[in-house]
């Protein structure tokens, strides 16, 4: 993982963690007050999220798959996802969660670039791979895109 201050991030890097910001700005946290922005960046198209959440906690959405779904739904995700930036209030560089890394992996594949940072500029970044090794995976019939049917007390994973 590289650790890195905002002001030594490329000027794209740095688009996307200020365009992260402003989805943090955005964020309906009025249980934790812990607000995440996102901003994922599909082909030369820029899709923000935040998190939302619920009464019904189980149903809250991160930042990152807020902006991932909300590429799906708006279109941008028929280009190739290359990065995705997330940024909180911590002490150090927010991570996504476990099911937000699933999910990253999935929709951007093992090399995408996941940039972390926090309001004080501090900065990580680490591939999709880095942060969830051992990730899950379907595996897929390629004559088919079918998912090949598994026994239940089988669980493979497979890296990349």
């Amino acid at each position: 993982m590289q650790k890195l201050h905002y002001s030594e991030l490329s000027a794209s890097d740095r688009r996307l963690v200020d365009a992260a910001q402003r989805a943090r700005e955005r964020a309906h946290a009025k249980h934790s007050q812990f607000q995440v922005g996102a901003a994922a960046r599909y082909g030369n198209t820029v899709v923000l999220g935040c998190n939302v959440e619920s009464d019904v906690y189980g149903l809250t959405n991160c930042a990152e798959r807020t902006a991932v779904f909300a590429a799906h739904a708006n279109g941008a995700a028929k280009h190739s996802f290359t990065a995705l930036a997330v940024i909180a209030d911590t002490p150090a560089p927010v991570a996504p969660c476990g099911a937000c890394r699933q999910v990253l992996i999935e929709k951007g594949g093992p090399a995408l670039r996941v940039i972390m940072a926090n309001t004080r500029g501090d900065i990580a970044i680490a591939t999709a791979a880095d942060l969830l090794p051992g990730w899950f995976r379907l595996e897929r019939d390629e004559t088919t895109q079918k998912s090949t049917p598994r026994k239940k007390t089988t669980h493979k994973t497979t890296k990349r």
